[in-house]
Parts: structure tokens; sequence; C-alpha cells
């Protein structure tokens, strides 16, 4: 497998980081998921300029100075797809990261480096729908941490919650903010969908602004299921007439039981997912513009 790695691509062994990193001691780098979907007659990207375009805005939010414009990291991505050869579904991670190694946590001045990976990817929960935990772990709160970039070290927040899912038998977090509200899985955004109303947490009650989401909320007008976006309590999750997750890597997935209480995978859940896979396929020509081809 070949990396983009600051310009250039290498072999996988090739692409090394100092053990003493400050992405890797404490957290200081930003990353982004992007999903590529072979349809047949070509790879496509999926809403490429706005990952790359959330990935420096990320940067920019924890003070960390990249080397790349926008279009040079677009055109990277294409690149090491290209390298790779691939005719399947893929998944691509980008990643900034301070390479030079450094014992503190000063890291006023030094330039990042990129590196860029992908490797094929197929479903990342259950496609059938997932059973999930609201943890006892709450979402980190903007007040202590930069909670709308998609910063590595946050995401510790996350596999603590997953990881406690996980030990209830549970397939996937849903984690509450410090005022007790539904706000998001471990990597997902979530919907809830009550009373025929369809909602999602807003983004005051720090939630990452997922791409997918953003998404998930345009094609829904499509469909004539306007969303609304407010704070969701517990009990509201426990009483949903359907709730799902969506995500780069999530797509749009079912929720089918909340802490014990079975939830139904409904029309509206079927509807979104069965478009969500449309566009990305590029068989919806309104949103043709959001795909990047490979080949």
């Amino acid at each position: 497998m070949k990396i983009w790695v600051d310009g250039r691509l290498v072999e996988e062994g090739e692409a090394r980081v100092h053990v003493l990193s400050p992405t890797l001691n404490y957290g200081y780098g930003v990353f982004e998921g992007i999903r590529a979907y072979w349809a047949g007659d070509n790879l496509y990207v999926f809403r490429l300029r706005e990952h790359v375009e959330r990935l420096l805005r990320s940067a920019r939010i924890i003070g960390m100075a990249l080397p790349y414009a926008e279009r040079e990291l677009e055109a990277a991505v294409v690149e090491v797809l290209r390298a790779n050869n691939f005719r399947e579904d893929v998944y691509i991670r980008p990643i900034a990261y301070i390479a030079k190694p450094q014992i503190g946590l000063d890291v006023r001045g030094i330039e990042a480096s990129i590196a860029i990976a992908a490797v094929p990817f197929g479903k990342y929960l259950k496609p059938g729908g997932v059973k999930v935990a609201v943890v006892s772990w709450r979402r980190a709160h903007s007040s202590m941490l930069p909670v709308m970039a998609k910063a590595t070290g946050i995401y510790l927040n996350s596999i603590m919650a997953l990881l406690e899912a996980k030990a209830r038998g549970a397939d996937e977090a849903v984690l509450l903010n410090a005022e007790g509200k539904v706000v998001e899985g471990s990597g997902e955004n979530i919907f809830v969908v009550r009373r025929g109303l369809l909602t999602t947490p807003p983004v005051e009650d720090g939630i990452l602004e997922g791409i997918t989401r953003e998404t998930v909320i345009t094609l829904a007008g499509d469909l004539g299921l306007p969303v609304l976006e407010k704070s969701i309590a517990r009990e509201e999750l426990y009483t949903a007439d359907e709730a799902f997750f969506v995500g780069t890597a999530a797509e749009v997935t079912p929720i089918i039981e909340v802490d014990g209480r079975p939830l139904q995978i409904g029309p509206i859940t079927t509807k979104l997912a069965d478009y969500y896979r449309q566009v990305v396929l590029g068989r919806v020509e309104k949103y043709r513009g959001w795909l990047t081809p490979v080949y």
C-alpha cells in the first residue's frame, strides 16, 4: 500500500512517526475520514472538498500550521487513490501531525506534517441496525476542549465511551453532554424520529459538525422531511419511533435498541438510507457535484 506523506508517495513501511512526536504523546493533531465509492465505472470520492475544508478548520482551531492549501490536499487524495489502483469502496484517512520529536507541550511555530492513507472499507456498523447504550462518560465540553475540531486527542473520550458500551453488550455508545442532553455516538451524529418529527442535536450542544449530518439534513429536505435541530432529552431517545446514526464510516445506520428498549427500523430511516446510497454512487444527478472522480 502506498501512502502520501508530505508531498511524496511512500511504501507503507516507510511512513513512520517518531515515538516522541507531540501528536503521539499529547494528542496534538487533526484528521479526517473520507469515503470513496466504486460505482462500477469509476471510483468517486464523496464530498472531498468539504472534508479538506474541515481538516483546515480543525487545524486552525487548535493553532496548527499546515503547509498545504486546500487544492493541494484534494489533489493528494486523488493521487494516493490512483497509486493504489482501487476498484472497490475505500476509506481515506488524512492526518496532520507533528513529526518533530520533542518533550514538552510548547508546539508554537512547529509546522505540521500531513499523511494520507487509504484502505478498502465496507460497513463500519451492522447494516441491519445497532444496539446502543447511553454511557456514563459525558461528551467533552467545549469549555474544556475544542470539540468543533476533529482533533486526535479528543477521541480518547470516544474510545472510553465505546469500551463501556461494548462491556454492556451494546454495539455502540450514545454520549450525553454536561447538561444531560443526547449529543452523538462515539464517532457518529444521531437523528431521532418522534411523533413524525425528525430531529438532531444542534452544534451548540457540543457535537462535531458532521459532513454526513449536513448531507442527510439536505437529503431529508428533498424527501419532504424537514429536520429540526434541537436539544434531545434521554427520555426522547427512549420513546423514539425511529433513531439512526450518520457518519462517513457509519453512513446511515438504524438504531434498533437503546438501553434494552427496542426500536423499529421505520420508513424515514429506510428512505434516507436508500437515498443516501444512491447519492454516493452518483445516481442522483442533482448531487453529482459532490463526487470527485478518481480515474
